[in-house]
């Protein structure tokens, strides 16, 4: 597509006459440096309520890592070449890396992440959309992914990973943790006998 191209072009000019501005874009580009505050989340998530995070945790874990898996199939079957490799006049700042990029892995997890959090924490998305944007756009900046690579992403991603949410919203148990951990008038306090009576009689029945 000649727009998808010309964006890139525009936002990848950029990359080169700062070196803020690609120590930046490096840095959230790098997978490996956002587990530090992948743990930090998960540390304030454990404080915020750990009954909850005890099952929703494994549950998008459990999607990134599926998710993660499709996004690298989906580039084999797209074998749609990143900038990187098919234009030889970008502004690269750092290696190519993996031939296909279609779509974009980085804009998947991330989107992941924000959307299943957004579902059972509607008040992250005010943090967690502007970082997913912020790392998809730096994945443009140094030529890693056309700009539908990244969108793409964000869909499969953000879709997938509210899905996920949504779905654990509806498991009778995660509600009454849920109604516990906000300590609801109309809910029975956690770690009371009724809490456990009812838990352990939605775990019988589910099960």
């Amino acid at each position: 597509m000649q727009w998808d191209e010309s964006l890139l072009r525009v936002i990848n000019g950029l990359a080169g006459q700062s070196a803020v501005l690609d120590w930046l874009a490096l840095m959230l580009s790098n997978a490996g440096l956002l587990w530090a505050p992948g743990i930090l989340l998960a540390l304030y998530w454990l404080w915020l309520s750990w009954r909850e995070m005890v099952i929703a945790a494994p549950l998008l874990a459990a999607s990134i890592g599926v998710l993660d898996f499709v996004g690298a199939r989906l580039k084999d079957l797209a074998a749609r070449p990143r900038p990187c490799m098919a234009l030889p006049d970008i502004h690269q700042i750092e290696a190519c890396g993996k031939v296909f990029g279609f779509p974009s892995n980085h804009a998947i997890n991330t989107a992941t992440v924000a959307g299943f959090l957004h579902v059972l924490y509607p008040r992250s998305g005010w943090i967690s959309w502007p970082l997913v944007g912020f790392i998809g756009l730096t994945r443009v900046y140094i030529g890693a992914h056309y700009p539908t690579d990244v969108i793409a992403g964000w869909l499969i991603g953000g879709l997938c990973g509210a899905g996920a949410a949504w779905l654990l919203k509806q498991w009778p148990v995660f509600c009454q943790l849920r109604s516990a951990s906000m300590g609801r008038p109309d809910s029975p306090q956690a770690g009371s006998p009724q809490t456990d009576k009812t838990l352990t009689a939605s775990v019988e029945k589910v099960g």
